[in-house]
């Protein structure tokens, strides 16, 4: 970022973009929520100014980083105004390929060609998004998980004709605000964490299916089990811990026996003929006229709290560069 160029510049001021804004301007970067009409944007930074009221609440900011944030955000209707002072974009719109791939298209002819152009997308790939660009070395994906104001977790996604170096310089950004980025070397669906999210959801259907245990039973297991340490003790962490030689053992034993399926499980087919498609119809794998979906989110935003408020106060952990390699197991003699 040089002195003339000092905004953060988000194109969508619904939810996701809202949360993005808000600790874009927590983190002291002046913040312009865009959108196709000015009372759109207005109403995406009195959402953002809401989410950095709530951040106030729980102690995860200063009064002063209250008040600097809401006096950095802006609002407006043609973000070609933005070209001189913008040094980052955000595109969080909705999960639409030709839309995004139009915005790209716009935003690739107004700014110069070394401001990065960065898309929330969850699950589109950013190397077809940039497909129109006549500089899409400078396209990437930055997916903030929602909720974005609290959720610290920032896959940075390199397309196929991404300029590598980019996706270092969009971290650096990104650890500013306070986020825990991690770099995607290659556009594949799912990107990341996704990839394992899926994983589990596709076990713990097939559990649900195979009658092995209830929906309840197998959230707890997840919750209050391997969900519970996962904020200190990654999956990697914890075969190193107990050793590869006992991980493997167990692999060996276990995954004949769980659910290879490519496609979602019948039990998707069925629920959805049935009209039970989750909270918004009030029923899905639960009764949601029974089970306080609110009371939920409220529980998970005030263990996110806590859990962050936990982790600001550990110290960082060591952090392999983008350079370095595995560690060489071989001996010394060998």
């Amino acid at each position: 970022m040089t002195e003339s160029r000092d905004t953060v510049l988000i194109i969508g001021s619904g939810m996701m973009g809202a949360g993005i804004a808000a600790k874009s301007a927590a983190a002291g970067r002046r913040t312009v929520l865009a959108d196709t009409a000015l009372d759109y944007a207005q109403r995406g930074v009195e959402t953002a100014k809401e989410k950095l009221a709530y951040l106030r609440e729980k102690e995860l900011l200063s009064d002063g980083d209250l008040k600097r944030g809401e006096g950095l955000l802006e609002a407006t209707a043609d973000y070609r105004a933005e070209r001189e002072r913008t040094f980052l974009v955000i595109e969080a719109v909705t999960e639409d390929l030709n839309l995004k791939r139009k915005i790209f298209a716009g935003l690739d002819l107004v700014f110069p060609e070394d401001i990065p152009i960065a898309s929330n997308t969850s699950g589109l790939r950013i190397t077809d998004i940039a497909r129109d660009m006549k500089h899409p070395r400078r396209a990437i994906t930055t997916h903030f998980w929602f909720p974005a104001h609290l959720v610290p977790l920032v896959e940075v996604v390199i397309g196929d004709q991404t300029l590598p170096a980019l996706a270092k310089q969009v971290k650096e950004e990104l650890l500013l605000w306070g986020k825990a980025p991690v770099i995607v070397k290659k556009d594949l669906p799912g990107q990341l964490a996704n990839r394992i999210l899926q994983a589990v959801i596709r076990e713990a259907v097939n559990i649900v299916e195979m009658d092995l245990a209830s929906a309840e039973d197998v959230d707890t297991a997840v919750k209050m089990g391997m969900g519970i340490r996962f904020p200190v003790w990654g999956p990697l962490e914890h075969v190193d811990a107990v050793g590869l030689d006992l991980c493997k053992n167990v692999q060996d034993t276990v995954l004949p026996a769980i659910s290879r399926s490519t496609a979602a499980s019948p039990r998707f087919e069925k629920l959805i003929g049935e009209d039970c498609v989750g909270v918004k119809t009030g029923r899905g794998f639960y009764d949601w006229q029974v089970k306080d979906h609110e009371r939920l989110r409220t529980l998970r935003d005030d263990f996110i709290v806590e859990a962050v408020r936990f982790l600001k106060k550990e110290a960082a952990p060591s952090v392999p560069t983008e350079n370095s390699s595995e560690p060489d197991c071989k001996s010394e003699e060998g």
